[in-house]
């Protein structure tokens, strides 16, 4: 059986690329570090966006097990839209109910579905890696879930917390099970 863990970066002091872990998010990752040890997994590999909060939340793990970060640009953040917009949580809401819905300049769910299964496939297909880490964000990380089980929505969405794991356990392509496991 092969098992992907699913992070959602630990607490951080803004939205922008160099945007770095508050203290309590510096925290959650000693946390999410001691978790991750716990679970007696052997890891095979740990794929990341290049944002500095998802780096450093998966940063005390890969330095206390000696395992590379893979930085991957797609595996960033979603941008929802060129612009600044007041009405971003309606247009974020509209895009779990159509794929396709993208505002100018932004990204819909299926393009940011395509870029991130551009990554996730490869590595589900190796059958080197049974057990790897994908650390992201919140956009990204719900729509792949929403791929995995048709009920993980907007709701679902909002109440991800800072940081959240969750667990792929992949048996065969038609048997996958999505399991939140730490919040």
């Amino acid at each position: 059986m092969k098992k992907i863990y699913f992070i959602r970066h630990c607490s951080a002091e803004g939205q922008h690329p160099d945007a770095p872990l508050t203290y309590t998010g510096l925290q959650q990752a000693k946390e999410l570090s001691l978790f991750l040890q716990n679970t007696n997994e052997s890891f095979c590999g740990i794929w990341s966006s290049p944002y500095l909060r998802a780096i450093d939340t998966i940063k005390p793990f890969s330095n206390q097990l000696n395992i590379e970060i893979n930085i991957d640009d797609r595996l960033k953040e979603r941008v929802l839209c060129a612009e600044p917009t007041e009405d971003w949580m309606d247009a974020l809401k509209q895009s779990f109910e159509d794929p396709e819905f993208y505002l100018p300049g932004g990204e819909s769910a299926s393009m940011l579905l395509q870029r991130a299964n551009a990554v996730l496939t490869p590595l589900m297909n190796n059958p080197g890696l049974d057990t790897i880490i994908i650390v992201s964000h919140g956009n990204i990380l719900s729509h792949l879930f929403q791929q995995y089980n048709n009920d993980f929505g907007f709701e679902d969405w909002k109440t991800l917390g800072n940081p959240d794991v969750y667990v792929l356990d992949i048996n065969s392509s038609k048997d996958m099970k999505l399991t939140s496991i730490y919040k």
